[in-house]
């Protein structure tokens, strides 16, 4: 069983940044696969961002590569995902969620654990 822990959402300016957290309750090197997901308001989940926590491999949406990028401190059993020029449209929910691998990174029914959510607004 793994938890997660998201921070650092908040509301910003369209152009600005802002930095979320996924603090996992065990060595994330072990989970293998953490991923960043999106809710807008009554919309469905999308896949943002994962990161192979084992090698550093990433993968994107198209919609955020580019602005965002996702990266892990392992002293700190934390992912993060950095977020510049942010957007309106980027305005949702997010979660992480982890898995033993990524192959389906963006679906996420594959994923086992989840976070609670931070909540970002981007106004224009």
């Amino acid at each position: 069983q793994v938890q997660l822990v998201e921070s650092g959402g908040g509301s910003v300016q369209s152009g600005g940044s802002l930095r979320l957290s996924c603090t996992a309750s065990q060595y994330i090197y072990k989970t293998n696969c953490i991923a960043w997901f999106r809710q807008p308001p009554g919309k469905e989940r999308e896949g943002v961002a994962a990161i192979y926590t084992g090698g550093g491999v990433e993968f994107y949406a198209n919609s955020v590569r580019g602005r965002f990028t996702i990266s892990q401190d392992n002293a700190k059993n934390t992912v993060y995902l950095q977020m510049n020029t942010l957007k309106p449209e980027d305005t949702a929910m997010y979660y992480c969620a982890a898995k033993d691998h990524c192959r389906a990174w963006s679906i996420d029914s594959y994923f086992d654990y989840w976070g609670q959510g931070t909540q970002v607004t981007v106004s224009s």
